[in-house]
């Protein structure tokens, strides 16, 4: 059921957030650990993380047998047409990264309404007028990107963004154009907003545009609910898990999502941030054991 998965690992996993910090692991030693760990496909990370010149990116993967899958862009849609401007020329920028390695997904990522530090940033709920900006937005974008570059844009739900919890996800599809605007599912934003990642796949098949797969600790995430904590300060507690310790339970879900019988990425993405140095590859290591003996791949003998 799962042979057109394809299974990748992302610099979040390494725990990458930005372009530049001094927390973070170094680029080149992301790309050695990747292939280390036993992966081939790899996101880009936030623009600027790894190499930005087509012909040096492309000789640090392949001197590492590693392949690009996609990238990431945030952005603020719901702030209206300057917001929607922007977007386009940042997703058009690394839309030529991408498509120069032969990549053709990209992950739009909702603009957050907390800090790292917990604090909102802007209302927790958008206007009506809002919500029409970010879906029409949305669908402008998609809409350049594969008449531009041929380059799916996939939607990333996300916690403690304006798409968070599955009814918003589901509201979200339902005013999409479902001819542009497909969704990245990723299986740990899903089960920490208290979503089915099970019945969205179910209700929405046709829109399951790539997947990012990671687990959340259920104990942590009563410390969450408990306290009232933001995204990052959840992941500082350990929120999301190197599997099968958390929840969703990944077998069945990758059969589900093996049912829909179309060829997608499945990129673990646990979010680590921040960590230490050394902390990553041997998580990544027995992720990639582990997914393997789930049946996706292709993951090489570390």
């Amino acid at each position: 059921m799962t042979e057109k998965l394809r299974l990748g690992t992302a610099p979040d996993s390494w725990g990458v957030w930005f372009p530049n910090d001094p927390a973070q692991v170094p680029w080149d030693r992301f790309l050695d650990e990747v292939a280390q760990a036993g992966y081939v496909w790899i996101e880009l990370g936030p623009y600027g993380y790894l190499p930005t010149d087509p012909a040096q990116l492309r000789d640090e993967l392949d001197r590492r047998g590693l392949k690009l899958s996609g990238g990431a862009v945030f952005a603020g849609l719901h702030h209206g047409p300057d917001a929607l401007k922007q977007a386009v020329e940042d997703c058009r920028t690394e839309a030529r990264l991408l498509t120069a390695l032969g990549a053709r997904h990209l992950v739009l990522l909702p603009e957050g309404y907390t800090e790292l530090d917990g604090s909102l940033n802007q209302p927790v709920d958008l206007a009506p007028e809002q919500w029409r900006d970010l879906t029409t937005g949305m669908d402008t974008l998609a809409r350049t990107l594969h008449d531009e570059f041929d380059v799916e844009l996939v939607f990333h739900p996300h916690a403690d963004s304006h798409v968070d919890t599955q009814p918003r996800v589901q509201r979200f599809l339902t005013d999409t154009d479902p001819r542009h605007v497909q969704l990245c599912l990723d299986t740990g934003h899903i089960a920490y907003c208290g979503g089915d990642n099970l019945e969205i796949i179910r209700a929405f098949p046709e829109r399951i545009g790539y997947v990012h797969l990671k687990q959340v600790d259920p104990a942590v995430l009563t410390q969450v609910k408990e306290q009232g904590l933001a995204f990052a300060q959840a992941v500082a507690l350990g929120a999301m898990i190197e599997p099968p310790n958390g929840v969703p339970d990944l077998p069945p879900l990758l059969d589900e999502l093996g049912r829909l019988d179309v060829d997608l990425f499945a990129i673990v993405e646990q979010d680590l941030y921040p960590c230490d140095p050394d902390t990553p590859l041997p998580i990544a290591a027995r992720t990639a054991r582990y997914l393997g003996g789930c049946g996706i791949g292709p993951v090489r003998t570390p």
